[in-house]
């Protein structure tokens, strides 16, 4: 995402995409309490869909040990990926692009 404002419209897709790709409905959604999750639009879709909300503390990433462990190990391989091919610095986006959809 390139702004903030843009994190509803892209939670929309990535439920559709979810609930098609898997045929699971999503059950919750954790956050910090950042303003873009704590909108009235995002508080009535979460409500109407069933969506559980997991608000964690904000600016304290240590409580969504999840998602932080996961993006340590995204940035790992990346840092990997690039040495062993001996890339530039400027094709992180690219491998991250890549160890993403890896």
């Amino acid at each position: 995402m390139w702004k903030k404002d843009e994190t509803f419209s892209n939670l929309l897709e990535f439920k559709a995409l979810v609930e098609k790709e898997i045929s699971k409905k999503v059950m919750s959604l954790r956050s910090d309490n950042g303003g873009e999750y704590v909108l009235n639009e995002f508080k009535f879709f979460c409500a109407k869909e069933g969506i559980r909300k997991e608000l964690k503390a904000h600016h304290n990433p240590q409580k969504n040990g999840v998602a932080e462990r996961k993006n340590y190990n995204i940035v790992g391989a990346i840092r990997v990926m690039l040495h062993d091919q001996n890339l530039p610095l400027h094709l992180w986006v690219e491998a991250c692009n890549m160890e993403i959809y890896l």
